[in-house]
């Protein structure tokens, strides 16, 4: 399995809305995006951060995308 990139969160919040997520609501430093089909994915945004793999694994998950998605989207 190939690694996963180094994204920020503004790059993955872009990659979601260029997957139909939009802004539900935001909770403190939290963006909560949905999808018409009711999906949900959480973005921790702190500044220019580079995501934990972890993190931006457990996004992917939520939204219900793979890494060649991700590689697709970007």
């Amino acid at each position: 399995m190939p690694r996963l990139p180094r994204l920020t969160a503004r790059e993955i919040v872009g990659v979601l809305e260029r997957s139909d997520f939009s802004l539900a609501r935001q909770s403190g430093s939290h963006m909560i995006d949905k999808n018409a089909a009711g999906k949900r994915a959480t973005v921790p945004v702190h500044g220019a951060r580079v995501l934990h793999p972890k993190v931006l694994k457990s996004i992917l998950w939520d939204a219900g995308l793979t890494q060649e998605d991700l590689a697709r989207l970007l």
